[in-house]
């Protein structure tokens, strides 16, 4: 009787055993592969949500400035700074600067002084001011860095951490 074995005779007359043709993966190579998934994904979402923060702090300078444009242009046919949206170009404040369905900064109410004629204290008198701040909001504020800007009618330009700490250097830059 000749049985079949898993070993076969070469050419030679002697046994090898015989090769299986495996497909697929084993577990543990599945494992490896996953683990390293892992590794770059946990890398590269912290770095994808603070790149979004960043490009959302280009978006409330933006807006800064053009509001600042806007009340420039305001205040040479005027002679005065606006406090009202209408006036410079926008229904209602505050404003919502948006990159999607959520709000990430908001732009106050500008705060505006009239000149004031000369006196005798103050002989030049004062001229008209303003000042503008965005503020973060919604996911915005994890952005602790950089919570709001402000710009003046003087061209200042300042940013504050979330606890007010000045960061005008790395966030207007």
């Amino acid at each position: 009787m000749n049985r079949q074995s898993s070993t076969q005779i070469g050419v030679h007359g002697r046994r090898r055993a015989a090769r299986r043709t495996v497909l697929g993966f084993t577990l543990i190579e599945l494992l490896v592969a996953m683990v390293i998934a892992a590794i770059l994904i946990s890398i590269a979402i912290p770095s994808y949500i603070n790149y979004t923060r960043k490009a959302r702090r280009t978006d409330a300078k933006s807006a800064l400035l053009n509001m600042a444009s806007l009340e420039e242009r305001y205040f040479s046919a005027n002679n005065t700074y606006s406090t009202t949206a209408t006036d410079l170009g926008y229904s209602a404040f505050p404003v919502s600067l948006s990159s999607g369905s959520t709000a990430d900064y908001t732009i106050a109410t500008p705060t505006t002084n009239p000149a004031t004629a000369p006196t005798a204290t103050a002989p030049g008198g004062t001229p008209a001011t303003y000042s503008i701040t965005a503020t973060a909001v919604g996911d915005q504020v994890n952005d602790v860095a950089c919570a709001s800007f402000t710009v003046t009618s003087a061209g200042a330009r300042t940013a504050t951490m979330a606890g007010g700490t000045d960061n005008t250097s790395t966030c207007w830059n």
